[in-house]
């Protein structure tokens, strides 16, 4: 990493609970690749200033978390067509003071869908309504998925999504049948919600694939009970990796391959 200095550009991230896996994946390729550039994890209470202090001090790029990726959306001056179909920011590319917003967790979560050839015919249950959750259904709409139940605690904003996208929606769990199970909540997170399997035993021993976007830990309470029960995968750590690399390559001008994507992951997961 280079010794701090006054040409430096900056980028940060802002989330309610800062995690140091986009720190390290970010600096990583920073030093590996030899750009002048840092990044930091911020949260705060006041997320109008803190886009206003992206704007004003020339921060390059910022990784937006929950429960920040709607409240972003009136500050910022271009919404690109993957943040305005959604209407959920995860990213923000400050150009000479214009910002920019774009949403890289639906781009990877499709990405992610095709490389692990998922079959769009599969019944889905994705449990989860908000900025993350408006990404994922979305992905499952543009990968072709036409089965599918938006499970929500808020009724509300649960039909909303579910109906934006010709869906069904649901508060309470359906019985077990569905062959994907997506979790896109806090269950499993690391935190007061560690040890909460997102979905039931029955309901896991019913599906073909287990797909959890919790990233810290990656091998949440419902990744390990899929993979006890021999069902495919695709975990938090995949869709963090793939996002995070999405936003590198708009904030450094800088192509990465797939293999300096799998360091970086590595690196940034290392206790």
């Amino acid at each position: 990493m280079p010794i701090l200095n006054k040409d430096m550009t900056l980028c940060i991230s802002l989330a309610a609970r800062p995690s140091n896996i986009g720190t390290r994946f970010h600096n990583y390729l920073y030093d590996e690749l030899g750009l002048n550039f840092i990044y930091k994890a911020f949260t705060t209470d006041d997320i109008e200033g803190a886009v206003r202090g992206i704007r004003a001090l020339g921060i390059r790029g910022c990784s937006v978390s929950m429960p920040f990726k709607e409240a972003v959306i009136p500050l910022v001056d271009e919404m690109e067509e993957s943040a305005a179909a959604i209407e959920s920011v995860n990213t923000i590319v400050n150009d000479g003071g214009r910002l920019t917003a774009s949403n890289t967790d639906y781009e990877a979560v499709a990405a992610l869908l095709t490389e692990h050839r998922v079959d769009p015919s599969s019944s889905v249950v994705i449990r989860g309504s908000g900025g993350m959750g408006k990404a994922v259904v979305a992905a499952f709409r543009g990968a072709g998925f036409d089965d599918v139940i938006v499970l929500a605690r808020n009724a509300e904003a649960g039909a909303a999504l579910a109906d934006k996208y010709g869906y069904r929606h649901a508060t309470d769990d359906p019985a077990p049948g569905a062959s994907v199970l997506v979790n896109v909540t806090p269950l499993g997170m690391r935190g007061a919600d560690e040890n909460t399997q997102s979905f039931t035993d029955d309901a896991i021993a019913a599906a073909d694939v287990v797909f959890d976007v919790v990233a810290f830990p990656a091998e949440t309470p419902l990744i390990t009970a899929g993979r006890g029960a021999g069902k495919q995968v695709i975990t938090g750590a995949e869709v963090i990796a793939l996002q995070a690399a999405r936003q590198f390559e708009r904030y450094t001008g800088v192509a990465i391959t797939a293999e300096q994507v799998a360091r970086a992951s590595e690196f940034s997961r290392a206790e």
